[in-house]
């Protein structure tokens, strides 16, 4: 469908800029409703604020935020005026220079400022209450209502029709698929693709075609002060905008007065069911009345940091309603069980064309040029779905929008959502658990604590780290992996997401989804890849063959599960998800088949089941699925059994192990046991903006297979200009989170993807994206907050390059 005819609900700031990308790419028959009047809409748009701060965390938002600038630069409908962001702690200063960091990794322009220079840009400051600030001169103020208005007039001159005060009621499908919307006014507008743009009232609309948007709409305080004599004068803004966040508080200029945001109050969350009725007396339906008890707080630190406002107070404000999702990234994606409904949710101004280009480019093309993993409609776990998980988690989102937020760092509430059937056994190993997925994964066990003295003795050494990295570690992960390397460990590796993938043409189905040949004989397992039609690595898969029609899947998340139901055939392939009803223990290390052997019913020697086969057996009176696979680099097995065997499965291999000293180990330990190995990480090391071989995953694209989902667009492409390599630094005691900048010859070329303490080399490993032409044994550079580390990329894998302690 080249050019479907469009219906986008909402002509605030994302359906416009959706509008004009639409129609910029040739699809012109596109029509833009609205409940409200055009185009101060009664929206977020109409009333946001328009700061535009570029630098994120995420890779994606950056883009799109950069995007966005570029584009309303372009209008005249942006006011580059730079941004400033002050650190008035010790722990916000550092803070900072990590996102110097982000900004280089990611291609925006910036720099640290001490607190004169500081001054020098934005004179109200007071400096001796500030350490310094992050300046980013390509930052500004968009203007929203501007930006809509000129995109909306550029695709009306390309076909596009804007209509007001239609409030769409009702989303028409016919034979499963989308074909129009009918609004409040019974006028009913025919369309091969509706998309939802409508802002904070976007939950309620996916909830009547039978989807959930998890998002929240919150009521955030914005309050504008009196005339200040130092800006009298101004018309246009001519200081950059200001982020305090050491107090939750950002400004901007309205002529002689500024405009003041606070996100320190408590969490407000709105009820759209009375929202109508509560905003009854303000100019819209996004403005709800303020709350001058919440602000109080605010302007106190206001004054303090600001003394020109000592002699001045707010003159007005209002509590605006933005959308919060429960992971801070907006929604993007196609309603897999109604084709053709859209959805481009909880979007700020900030990412708003960034967004929009990627849409259209999505759904005109079929992929969207940007990664977009982050922001997809289907990334979330079942119970991340439901009201209270929604409303929980969007809020403490508010909460935290400008606190300091350690990679490292899990939500609180709510957990044990997801637990393994080890759970009470790890408990009392004193596990300390992370969270991904909704379940509880152990990082490191309390009971090896003795562990770390043991191997210290013996010359290991355990390098201190600084009190950023060592916030959520603990020394005793390097213990579980050296221990993994010499003895033997169990991981648990329950929350792997793995599929059955079954009946008469599963086979052929996978052959054409997957980069590599699957069609093996039963018992075979096979590393293989999914790509998308640009040939960019949808996901990395574990394919195990079980029997002529069935094979178990291990995948990395909903996101899977999405792509491979939106390929199914009509016939012939069933795919459910068996990750809850079953159970996973990885039992790696040089005394892995001493402990198991005496169990297993079956011959498990190294030319009875070799490496990636998969047997049906029993261990004890458990009956279990065996693969020889290992994503730790050592001789081992992922041992699979139905969740109601967990407990005993357990028990029996904990039991068998104590002969050989085993323990549990956490994932700390097997992140670093894996980037020894140079195991990649699907969306951290390489996403769908990579291609196999610049991740060097090339080696899982059959070269005799025949035709495959991205094949043609492997074939076509042209020499990677990047790849992603391993380096190992010089310091032991260096250390390395992610997303920090790689630098040759002083020049930034590159960003850390993961990385971590080896415990087989005695110093730290980590992925990064570098120039192609960067090759083993070249020096390169890497910014930690206020350090710099030098180190070398190494061959890969960094550790047993012969891949021998795997088939022993």
């Amino acid at each position: 469908m080249a050019h479907p005819s469009v219906v986008i609900i909402g002509a605030g700031i994302v359906g416009t800029s959706l509008a004009d990308e639409l129609t910029a790419r040739g699809c012109t028959d596109v029509t833009v409703l609205d409940r409200g009047p055009l185009f101060t809409t009664g929206g977020s748009t109409s009333h946001a604020p328009g700061l535009v701060f570029q630098t994120n965390p995420s890779k994606t938002m950056t883009e799109f935020a950069r995007y966005t600038v570029e584009k309303f630069v372009g209008l005249g409908a942006f006011d580059q005026v730079g941004g400033l962001e002050v650190a008035t702690t010790p722990q916000r200063w550092t803070d900072l220079h990590r996102k110097l960091g982000w900004a280089r990794s990611w291609g925006i322009p910036a720099r640290l400022l001490d607190a004169q220079e500081c001054t020098q840009l934005y004179p109200l400051l007071d400096a001796d209450r500030i350490l310094g600030g992050f300046h980013t001169p390509t930052d500004g103020l968009a203007r929203a209502l501007v930006a809509a208005t000129t995109q909306a007039q550029r695709a009306s001159e390309r076909g596009a029709s804007f209509v007001g005060h239609q409030e769409v009621v009702d989303v028409l499908e016919r034979r499963g698929r989308v074909v129009g919307v009918r609004t409040a006014s019974g006028d009913e507008f025919d369309a091969d693709v509706v998309v939802s743009a409508a802002g904070f009232w976007g939950a309620q609309l996916g909830a009547k075609v039978g989807l959930t948007v998890p998002l929240v709409p919150m009521a955030h305080q914005f309050a504008k002060t009196g005339q200040l004599p130092e800006l009298r004068g101004n018309t246009e803004p001519g200081m950059p905008i200001l982020r305090h966040q050491d107090q939750d508080l950002y400004y901007r200029e309205y002529g002689d007065r500024l405009g003041i945001g606070f996100y320190g109050h408590r969490p407000m969350p709105v009820d759209m069911t009375t929202l109508l009725s509560d905003t009854a007396g303000e100019p819209m339906p996004s403005m709800l009345p303020f709350t001058d008890d919440d602000f109080l707080p605010a302007w106190s630190a206001s004054a303090e940091l600001l003394p020109a406002l000592g002699d001045s107070k707010y003159e007005e404000g209002f509590n605006g309603i933005f959308s919060f999702t429960p992971d801070g990234f907006s929604i993007m994606g196609e309603h897999r069980d109604l084709p053709g409904f859209w959805v481009a949710e909880a979007v700020w101004v900030t990412h708003s064309a960034g967004v929009a280009k990627a849409m259209a480019e999505w759904i005109v093309d079929g992929t969207p040029g940007t990664d977009v993993h982050e922001c997809d409609l289907y990334r979330f776990e079942e119970p991340a779905k439901s009201p209270e998980f929604i409303l929980a988690t969007s809020s403490q989102g508010f909460v935290e929008v400008y606190d300091i937020i350690h990679p490292h760092q899990y939500r609180a509430e709510p957990r044990e959502l997801r637990v393994s059937p080890f759970y009470s056994r790890q408990q009392q190993l004193g596990a300390f658990f992370f969270e991904g997925g909704c379940w509880e994964r152990p990082a490191w066990y309390q009971a090896n604590a003795p562990l770390v003295d043991e191997l210290a003795a013996a010359g290991v050494p355990f390098p201190e780290r600084d009190s950023w990295s060592g916030q959520f570690y603990s020394p005793i992960s390097i213990a579980e992996a050296r221990w993994t390397r010499e003895h033997v460990a169990l991981y648990d590796m329950t929350p792997l997401t793995r599929y059955e993938v079954s009946g008469p043409g599963a086979c052929a189905f996978l052959q054409q989804l997957t980069t590599n040949n699957v069609d093996k004989r039963p018992g075979a397992v096979t590393y293989t890849l999914m790509l998308d039609e640009t040939g960019g690595i949808r996901s990395d898969l574990t394919v195990a063959r079980l029997s002529d029609d069935t094979f178990q899947v291990g995948a990395n998340g909903p996101l899977d599960l999405d792509w491979i139901t939106r390929h199914l055939p009509q016939t012939g392939v069933a795919v459910r998800d068996i990750t809850g009803g079953t159970c996973c223990i990885g039992v790696w290390g040089p005394r892995a088949r001493d402990l198991v052997a005496p169990l297993c019913a079956a011959d498990i020697s190294h030319q009875a089941f070799g490496y990636f086969k998969a047997i049906r057996t029993f261990v004890g009176s458990v009956p279990v699925t065996m693969m020889r696979v290992s994503y730790v680099g050592e001789l081992g097995w992922e041992i699979y059994a139905s969740a109601e065997h967990g407990a005993k499965l357990w028990d029996l291999l904990f039991s068998a192990g104590a002969p050989y000293r085993a323990i549990a180990a956490g994932r700390i330990a097997f992140n670093s046991l894996r980037l020894e190995k140079g195991y990649r990480a699907w969306g951290t090391d390489m996403t769908a903006e990579h291609r196999p071989a610049e991740a060097g995953v090339g080696f899982a694209v059959s070269a005799k297979k025949g035709d495959f989902l991205g094949k043609a667009a492997l074939d076509a492409a042209a020499p990677p200009a990047k790849a992603l390599r391993s380096i190992v630094f010089d310091d032991p005691g260096a250390v390395v989170l992610g997303k920090e900048p790689v630098s040759r010859n002083g020049a930034t070329v590159g960003y850390v993807t993961s990385a971590g303490y080896s415990a087989t080399l005695g110093r730290s490993i980590a992925y990064a994206w570098l120039p192609a032409d960067i090759t083993v044994g070249d020096a390169v550079t890497v910014d930690y907050l206020t350090s710099t580390y030098s180190a070398v990329v190494a061959a890969e894998p960094v550790v047993d390059p012969d891949m021998s302690l795997i088939r022993r």
